[in-house]
C-alpha cells in the first residue's frame, strides 16, 4: 500500500470515528461524544491538511531526489517528520488525550521547522508551498491549545 492510500485510509478511519459519535448519541446513556471532537475541531482540521499537504511534498521530494536534487533531502526530511507528528497530534486530538496540549507544543515545533524548509521552495515547487502555508496554520492552532 503507497503511503498516499494509507493517509487516505486514515482519514477515512477518524471519519467513521467521528460519525461513530454521532450514532453512539442515540444510545440511551446521555453523554455528549462530540464534545472532545468539537474542542479540537481545529486542531483535527490542520492536522489532517498537514498531512495531505505533507504526503504530497514529500512525494514531490522523492521524486526530485530521484532524479538527483540533493537540494531537496532537507525538505523530505522534515516533511517526514511533520508526517510523523501530524498523524499522532490527529489521532490525540480526536481522542481528547490527557497530553494533546503538550503533544500540540512539540508539534508546532516540528511544523515550525518543517515550514521553514519548506519555504525555500516554496517559489519553484507548489507541492512546498502548500505544506508550508499549511504547517503555518497547524502551528497557528496547535499554540490555541499549547500548554
Amino acid at each position: 500500500m503507497e503511503r498516499r492510500d494509507a493517509m487516505k485510509a486514515l482519514a477515512a478511519s477518524v471519519a467513521a470515528a467521528v460519525s461513530g459519535a454521532a450514532l453512539a448519541a442515540e444510545h440511551d446513556h446521555h453523554h455528549d461524544h462530540a464534545t472532545a471532537t468539537k474542542q479540537n475541531a481545529g486542531l483535527i482540521a490542520a492536522s489532517a491538511d498537514c498531512l495531505k499537504t505533507g504526503e504530497a511534498c514529500l512525494a514531490h521530494c522523492l521524486y526530485l531526489l530521484g532524479t538527483g536534487d540533493k537540494e531537496m533531502a532537507e525538505c523530505a526530511k522534515s516533511v517526514n517528520e511533520l508526517l510523523a507528528s501530524c498523524t499522532a497530534l490527529m489521532k490525540l486530538a480526536g481522542q481528547d488525550s490527557r497530553y494533546v496540549p503538550a503533544f500540540a507544543k512539540v508539534a508546532a515545533e516540528v511544523c515550525a521547522n518543517c515550514e521553514k524548509a519548506c519555504r525555500k521552495h516554496a517559489e519553484r515547487h507548489a507541492e512546498c508551498k502548500a505544506c508550508a502555508d499549511s504547517c503555518a496554520a497547524c502551528v497557528k492552532e496547535c499554540k490555541k491549545i499549547a500548554a
